[in-house]
């Protein structure tokens, strides 16, 4: 069964709506990839969820590389894309298209996300001049957040101008799609019809052409932060701190594990290696 292409994604604005999923490993990519998710993320929020970081600005390009592979490897007809860390596409074209190329060679990736409106048209432009797939994010970049903080962005005239033109940029360079994260959702829906390419929202309304969330807050299994924007479908955290104090209780108690749940051995061949020992 071939991947979901870009043309099928572009395709799918204003007649569905495009569901999104972070993974980052080899079984959960499988799971989404089975339950019909036609994009996922291998997010650099693994920093936190994953790796344990404050932030994704740790986050290397070794640890996305390892982690996109995983996920690749899990998943048949998911487009994959790789999240481009901090810092390894803002130095100059040539490391920017190196960086991208990575993603896509060594991680098996399908496409890549960076983060910026704007200022980032010509590497968009670039990478797609070369075959590479993009997506772009504006709105709340993470990886600017020791800069604009963790808050919503475009509350302003003047906020809200800028993210009509990083939209409108990241189309003219070639982007496929675009993320908009924590974005009022009249202007998300605004920015929505304004761009003939797909927006993915994030804590940016139901105006949005499609949706992403992180994995971990979407199945409630990350506790340490609770985004506004996430729904928890089921609250996973619960029922494995349940599973694994019952486990803990059964070994300690000698009921676990049973007959059931060990291998057998012919009397007769046991009997005989006790008698050689």
């Amino acid at each position: 069964m071939p991947r979901i292409t870009i043309a099928e994604i572009r395709a799918m604005k204003g007649k569905e709506k495009v569901p999104m999923l972070t993974a980052y490993d080899y079984t959960t990519a499988k799971l989404l990839d089975e339950a019909g998710v036609p994009l996922i993320l291998v997010g650099d929020s693994l920093g936190m969820v994953m790796l344990g970081y404050e932030s994704t600005i740790p986050v290397t390009m070794e640890e996305m590389l390892h982690h996109t592979r995983a996920v690749v490897r899990g998943s048949k007809r998911a487009m994959v894309i790789g999240d481009m860390p901090f810092m390894t596409y803002h130095i100059s074209l040539a490391e920017a298209l190196r960086n991208a190329a990575r993603f896509i060679q060594e991680g098996g990736a399908q496409a890549v996300k960076l983060e910026g409106g704007e200022m980032m048209a010509e590497t968009v432009h670039r990478l797609v001049s070369c075959g590479i797939p993009v997506m772009g994010h504006i709105g709340l970049t993470p990886q600017s957040a020791l800069q604009i903080g963790l808050k919503a962005q475009g509350r302003t005239p003047e906020e809200a101008l800028r993210l009509v033109k990083d939209a409108l940029a990241l189309e003219q360079a070639g982007a496929f799609a675009i993320v908009l994260e924590s974005v009022p959702f009249a202007l998300a829906e605004f920015i929505t019809q304004k761009v003939a390419i797909p927006t993915i929202g994030i804590g940016a309304g139901p105006g949005t052409d499609g949706q992403v969330q992180v994995i971990h807050d979407m199945l409630g299994s990350y506790t340490d932060f609770v985004p506004r924007h996430a729904k928890q479908y089921v609250k996973l955290a619960d029922l494995i701190r349940k599973a694994v104090a019952e486990y803990t209780q059964e070994v300690k108690a000698g009921t676990f594990p049973t007959e059931a749940h060990s291998y057998k051995i012919d009397p007769h061949v046991l009997e005989e290696g006790k008698k050689r020992t």
